[in-house]
């Protein structure tokens, strides 16, 4: 790995472990300096990462790590359909302190990069720019407002994220414990339940119908249906067989018919189109027994691999034939990471929830028990991360002086690059736009044309728009119509032009609400940014403290008897105040620059008024621990995942003779808290993809 001063270089050094029949290293450095983007994922989208739960193939490639759980990797396209940031993101009413979200617990924004097509890598002769090219457009740090750090250490190189296995997040509940999956069996109770009213499978469906169900299960024919004739009819026969699919084949609903005198019970998936438009006719909901002395929750753990939290409730629910909004949870967590989370949903039994192990990838189901509450945003108290930052370039002194001044210092509390998209129309300019009311400019800015990384039915959809500003046209252009985009020109569609406020208002309220919290967090990344460049790392006269959740500005007496760690800084809205130094005259200047009354931050639509909040200026991790670890083979996992753990599955042996050093280092942060923060003021690194994809194109050349 080639080192530049203390910049954070992405090594592919594992590419030259491929068999050389399928990939040879030239190739993919000539694809990489002249081959459009998605052209180089298909060739090195399956290097990073080890193989899932289940065999299948993995669709995208971060080549930096953003963090959440705090986590996802940087995305690569323009953040489109999982705008809602939760991490950390800012409330909009009366918030006085930021609790919820963060980067291992919010909505973080999902990989928008694009789905690797198979093969090789292209010859570079094709038509367009390379991802080099395209990423001269998107943000860096310095365009965010992430300007300082607060150690002195020299910093030193390594690669985070290379593999999603290298950052795995545990919650921490709200009685502080960190969450673990480590009890895949059913409650005492509803396992007497299931012994005396749940039915044998083996006594009801014969081989064949129970390989059919398992098929039309596992979405080998989703469409489909399987119909089992009752020779023997009666009510209770039907009912057992009825309940034996349900309860054995969770996602597939089944239904009585009758043909030519005979009767049958047809058995079709739920997730299905055409099975969605059997259970829209259905005339009421089934009714379900329910002890009245067990909760009505079902808690239980959701470990997961590689995927979106909110794509994995979408996957249960449909499993479930239920609304997402039947499951709650406490935070959202990072898709290019392992995580584990606790997870609530009503009225469904463990037994319902554990059969769902046999069938889902990437994800497992587990301690599950009963009680009478659901979970809420923000009730956590915390993410415990384990991160592995592998081919570490600094010595032995140098991670633990780093490590020691990230243990006692902590880190600027800043929001990060995942919080602002990364191409040249960032989140932040169109939640400028909506604080001004100017919607003319929200809708040009998330639909007009753009450089950068985009998937080609995006560029089509923007081009169309372009030519024609006719929504129905462009809409007809998007085969996903659940993305921003999507929403955005079918609300444009439903009510015209002429009432853009309506039309925008079909994109779901925490997409909306994460443009202007975008344009918050770089406001509040910026003064920070000044604050440290003015004052340093000690209170002063002017600062703001929390005194319960009111703000309180320091007298000189008093900035004597506190700590940089007990300052905050608000986020600008109509329910804050400022700091009585400088610093509070630059918010003023900042928003007046962009158009806004920082004295009249009320909009006109009730949903975009910001109260503001305070936010903590530097935090200081707890539960630190790391060692430098040598190892072979850069395709093994460095980190003993809980599943491994269940599947009494070794641990990683570490060879000290290893020709690669790894930095494998745990801490755990509040919520409202992007770890690659931390990790930046280790590593002395540019978190940007943009930053990175350039000293990578400098490395290979």
């Amino acid at each position: 790995m080639h080192v530049r001063g203390s910049q954070f270089l992405i090594s592919f050094r594992p590419l030259l472990y491929i068999n050389s029949n399928r990939v040879k290293l030239t190739a993919i450095k000539k694809s990489l300096q002249a081959t459009v983007w998605w052209k180089i994922r298909g060739v090195i989208h399956f290097l990073s990462l080890r193989p899932p739960l289940h065999p299948q193939p993995f669709k995208h490639l971060a080549l930096m790590a953003e963090s959440e759980p705090v986590s996802n990797p940087t995305p690569v396209g323009e953040k489109r359909s999982c705008l809602q940031e939760g991490d950390g993101e800012t409330p909009t009413k009366r918030p006085k302190v930021e609790c919820d979200g963060e980067d291992g617990n919010g909505p973080i924004p999902e990989d928008g990069g694009e789905e690797a097509p198979e093969g090789e890598a292209s010859d570079g002769e094709e038509d367009g720019e390379s991802f080099a090219d395209m990423m001269k457009h998107g943000l860096t740090e310095k365009d965010v407002g992430i300007l300082k750090y607060i150690s002195d250490h020299e910093g030193f190189s390594g690669i985070l994220k290379e593999r999603y296995s290298d950052f795995v997040v545990h919650e921490i509940n709200k009685q502080g414990k960190q969450v673990h999956l480590d009890d895949l069996s059913i409650p005492t109770d509803n396992k007497e339940e299931a012994e005396t009213k749940q039915p044998d499978v083996c006594e009801v469906l014969t081989e064949e119908q129970k390989q059919q169900l398992g098929e039309l299960q596992l979405f080998k024919n989703k469409e489909g249906n399987v119909s089992i004739e009752i020779l023997d009819d009666t009510k209770e026969k039907r009912t057992l067989i009825h309940k034996a699919i349900k309860t054995h084949y969770p996602g597939l609903e089944t239904k009585t018919e009758e043909k030519e005198g005979r009767k049958f019970i047809v058995a079709y998936h739920a997730a299905g189109k055409k099975a969605l438009a059997e259970v829209k006719a259905t005339t009421a909901p089934r009714k379900h027994f329910w002890p009245q002395n067990r909760g009505v929750f079902c808690h239980f753990v959701l470990y997961k691999e590689n995927k979106d939290t909110m794509d994995a409730i979408n996957l249960l629910s449909k499993f479930l034939r239920l609304r997402p909004n039947m499951f709650s949870y406490m935070g959202t967590k990072d898709k290019r990471a392992i995580t584990v989370q606790e997870i609530a949903v009503l009225k469904i039994t463990a037994e319902r929830l554990a059969h769902l192990n046999k069938c889902l990838m990437n994800l497992k189901l587990g301690n599950f028990c009963y009680k009478n509450h659901p979970l809420k945003l923000g009730e956590l108290q915390g993410n415990h991360f384990t991160v592995v930052i592998r081919n570490i370039s600094g010595t032995d002194e140098q991670v633990h002086q780093a490590m020691t001044s990230l243990k006692q210092t902590g880190f600027i509390n800043y929001y990060g690059m995942q919080r602002f998209g990364t191409t040249a129309v960032a989140t932040q300019q169109v939640g400028r736009a909506i604080l001004r009311n100017d919607w003319n400019q929200v809708v040009d800015l998330i639909l007009k044309p753009r450089p950068g990384a985009e998937k080609e039915y995006l560029v089509r959809c923007r081009e169309e728009w372009a030519k024609t500003q006719d929504p129905e046209a462009a809409l007809r252009k998007l085969p996903n119509k659940r993305c921003v985009e999507g929403q955005l020109l079918r609300g444009l569609s439903m009510y015209g032009k002429k009432n853009i406020v309506t039309a925008f208002g079909q994109i779901p309220r925490n997409n909306r609400l994460m443009y202007i919290h975008s344009y918050q967090s770089v406001v509040w990344n910026t003064m920070v940014s000044r604050r440290i460049e003015a004052f340093g790392l000690k209170a002063v006269e002017g600062d703001l403290v929390l005194k319960g959740t009111k703000a309180h500005v320091l007298s000189a007496e008093e900035a004597e008897r506190h700590s940089i760690n007990d300052i905050v800084m608000p986020l600008p809205g109509y329910d804050v105040i400022y700091p009585s130094h400088h610093i509070g005259d630059g918010y003023r200047e900042l928003l007046s620059a962009d158009g806004l009354d920082i004295d009249n931050m009320r909009h006109k639509v009730k949903d975009y008024s910001l109260a503001g909040a305070y936010r903590r200026i530097i935090i200081t991790p707890t539960d630190v621990s790391w060692e430098v670890i040598h190892y072979d083979d850069p395709r093994i996992s460095l980190v003993h995942s809980d599943f491994e753990k269940l599947e009494n599955k070794p641990a990683p042996v570490f060879n000290k003779e290893g020709k690669y050093r790894a930095l494998k280092m745990e801490f755990s942060l509040p919520p409202s808290t992007y770890a690659t923060m931390a990790i930046r003021e280790v590593l002395k690194l540019d978190t940007s993809i943009k930053k990175q994809t350039q000293l990578n194109t400098v490395w290979f050349n």
